[in-house]
């Protein structure tokens, strides 16, 4: 496993991280926690010492869970969450309430069973609360208080990204980028870079379409997000399959398998695509079981890709996706 500096925090983090939303038992189908267990432990024995949560996942299930594992191993491991989609309505003005958010990092605390949090990211919210100053002083109130070490956000756009960092003590950046998904790789990673802010980069194999194990006769549970998001019904549609449409995206990845190394899966060409970026500090995999963990962490030990490679994978994008996708996120 290979390390990189994550922004101004001091952490030096695994390229793979560990994204643990499918763990939490909601939006993925039906989970087993034996086997979520033995994920985390398998990537954590393979170098992994960043895992991402939050506190809706699984209703907090998920990071009870991370807690287990972090009782029982002696590395030091760094737990990110995120909080604010516990509000309903899910409106800006929510944010913007000390007694909401302290709440939220008050439960977190508790189920990850710490004295204060790593750090703690805006859960998506609304694009308003970016223009909330606020808001982020609400969260440095809560840092001067030992609640939480370091904050962040996760977005949905670029926009919001790049107004994020603005603020001063953001620490961190979590957004969509992968192969389907280019726009971040334009404008924001060198301003991340410039303010030194590290990036967690999410969703990067398009809710598994990137694995290149889909098909048109796929199906996913009542209880997948992949069978009831994708249009945004539930939540953003970026989230589900990168917003790209399910056919046009399987027929990029016939595309994209003529590329592939040999010796090497589709889903670790395309977390390695991703690494070839130096500003994405960590990129969270999900793994449901041991053998995705081992997959997915054996990317960080692949070769570069070479730069015709990249130009077809940019080539592919403008021509499948700019203009459905671009704009949007």
């Amino acid at each position: 496993m290979r390390y990189r500096s994550f922004g101004r925090t001091g952490w030096n983090v695994s390229e793979i991280g560990f994204g643990a939303w499918g763990i939490g038992g909601d939006a993925w189908g039906q989970q087993d926690d034996t086997a979520a267990l033995a994920a985390l432990n398998k990537a954590i024995d393979l170098g992994v010492n960043f895992i991402d949560t939050a506190d809706v996942y699984g209703d907090g299930h998920s990071e009870q869970l991370i807690a287990q594992v972090r009782q029982a191993r002696k590395e030091e491991l760094i737990i990110v969450t995120k909080a604010g989609r516990r509000l309903n309505p899910h409106t800006a003005e929510g944010y913007n309430n000390h007694q909401n958010l302290a709440g939220f990092i008050e439960r977190s605390l508790r189920n990850l069973d710490v004295e204060a949090l790593d750090l703690v990211q805006l859960h998506c919210p609304p694009s308003e609360v970016y223009d909330m100053p606020e808001v982020f002083a609400i969260l440095d109130d809560l840092q001067q208080q030992g609640k939480i070490r370091n904050y962040g956000v996760s977005v949905e756009k670029v926009e919001e990204a790049l107004k994020a960092i603005q603020y001063p003590n953001v620490k961190s950046v979590q957004i969509i980028f992968n192969m389907f998904r280019l726009k971040p790789a334009e404008k924001f990673f060198a301003a991340a870079r410039e303010r030194n802010v590290g990036v967690i980069v999410r969703v990067p194999l398009a809710s598994g379409l990137l694995t290149g194990k889909f098909s048109a006769q796929s199906q996913f549970s009542t209880s997948d997000h992949r069978n009831y998001n994708r249009h945004g019904e539930a939540f953003d549609q970026g989230e589900t399959f990168s917003g790209v449409d399910y056919e046009e995206g399987l027929k990029a990845v016939e595309e994209l398998r003529d590329l592939v190394p040999e010796g090497t899966t589709m889903a670790q060409f395309a977390l390695r695509w991703i690494l070839m970026f130096p500003e994405a500090s960590t990129v969270i995999a999900g793994a449901k079981n041991p053998q995705q963990a081992e997959d997915n962490t054996a990317a960080s030990e692949l070769p570069a890709l070479s730069d015709e490679t990249m130009k077809r994978i940019q080539e592919l994008y403008d021509r499948r996706f700019r203009t459905s996708v671009h704009s949007r996120w």
